[in-house]
């Protein structure tokens, strides 16, 4: 059974799981191996195994049209495919960030029932949420506010991760929302912030591999974190550590520096 229908039986009341449309899972074999991630694995997930507990999964919110599907779609690797339409809308993949295996699948249901329920167990079902807007849309920019509102109403007591993604980045000459605008957005919600072009899969993989690097920083332990943390400053250069360390400085004597370098942090999807 697939992974979001098993998730949605377990809460539904009886009787009503008929009048939702199925949500099939999806897993890309080797005929649809476009990989936006060269050193990523296809998913080796079982949908009918107990351990879920290195199966992350990644809810996509966002108003119509926004580009939640493309997104999902080149995570699972299906985008370019003939039979994508029928390829369903959850994908559980294997990815490999920094050097270990993370399992996720990636829930592209919010859209699929007007039922105020589905909508509602979306809220709740999720380990991390990738909120997404059109940047040529300002309307889509409002709902995704509203969006991390009722977000912050159904898991009040939860520190969960929460991306917001500006997408559409390509088409310059319409882009209604400004960088600036969806990095303080983020700052206001205390999520973390990309912008992306599923068109031209610009940032997609930064966008995957950073939600596992926020569950990672939330459900693993301080210790694995700090070993991860150490391997990439290791690879920092000298003048990135040192402007790091003199923002920090100036950031505590002054508030609206503080603010600009928050602003700046909520780019970096490898710290909370």
């Amino acid at each position: 059974m697939p992974v979001d229908e098993r998730d949605l039986r377990a809460a539904l009341p009886q009787g009503e799981l008929s009048g939702l449309v199925r949500c099939t899972s999806y897993s890309p074999g080797e005929a649809h191996r476009e990989s936006w991630a060269s050193d990523s694995s296809d998913s080796v997930i079982s949908s009918g195994s107990d351990s879920d507990s290195s199966l992350y999964k990644v809810i996509l919110l966002g108003e119509h049209g926004v580009g939640k599907t493309s997104l999902a779609r080149i995570f699972g690797g299906v985008e370019d495919c003939a039979d994508a339409e029928e390829a369903g809308n959850t994908y559980d993949r294997s990815i490999i960030v920094d050097g270990e295996e993370a399992s996720l699948v990636v829930f592209d249901i919010w859209e699929q029932d007007d039922s105020q329920w589905l909508q509602n167990h979306c809220m709740k079902m999720g380990d991390a949420y990738i909120i997404v807007y059109s940047v040529t849309d300002k309307v889509s920019f409002e709902k995704a506010s509203e969006l991390r509102i009722q977000l912050r109403r159904a898991r009040q007591t939860e520190d969960i991760p929460i991306i917001l993604v500006g997408n559409k980045t390509d088409l310059v000459r319409s882009r209604e929302v400004s960088v600036d605008e969806g990095r303080a957005c983020a700052v206001v919600f205390d999520c973390k912030f990309i912008e992306t072009s599923a068109a031209l899969h610009h940032n997609v993989k930064d966008l995957f591999e950073g939600i596992v690097r926020q569950i990672r920083l939330r459900k693993d332990s301080k210790e694995d974190n700090a070993r991860r943390m150490a391997n990439t400053k290791r690879r920092e250069s000298i003048g990135k550590k040192a402007k790091r360390f003199l923002g920090r400085i100036v950031a505590k004597n002054n508030k609206k520096m503080a603010f600009k370098a928050k602003s700046k942090s909520c780019h970096d999807l490898s710290v909370l």
